[in-house]
């Protein structure tokens, strides 16, 4: 993935924040709607591009865009800041693919072990019932 490229792909609009804020709320634009589109980006390669679209398939929309948001803050070239810093980390974590998990080989000196105490059990319980008198 090229980082530089994904950035210039993406596409920031300022919005108006809601919820309370008093009278300056009505003429700041603070909050901040990040776009990508995925299926048209030149940064990503087609291998990443089908691991992005498995492993985000909840956060993209029916036409493969990734829509963030962020009014976290009243400034808007911070909630810029952190919906680009949020977008290069949802990016990196969903092109992130876990290592096959081999599994490990018993040893046989576990075996041995194993079946030796199931011998030795086996004995104990033999020696507790009555003698066979024929």
């Amino acid at each position: 993935m090229e980082v530089q490229t994904a950035l210039l792909e993406v596409k920031y609009k300022a919005v108006r924040s809601s919820g309370a804020g008093g009278q300056n709320v009505n003429k700041v634009l603070s909050k901040v709607v990040l776009t990508f589109d995925l299926r048209n980006s030149l940064a990503l390669s087609q291998e990443e591009k089908l691991v992005l679209e498995t492993n985000l398939q909840h956060r993209l929309t029916s036409d493969l865009i990734l829509i963030l948001n962020c009014d976290e803050d009243r400034s808007q070239l911070k909630n810029k800041e952190i919906v680009t810093k949020r977008f290069l980390d949802i990016l990196k974590k969903g092109l992130y693919v876990p290592k096959v998990r081999k599994p490990a080989k018993i040893p046989k000196a576990a075996i041995r072990k194993r079946i030796k105490d199931k011998k030795n059990v086996s004995e104990i319980k033999q020696s507790r019932k009555k003698p066979n008198l024929d």
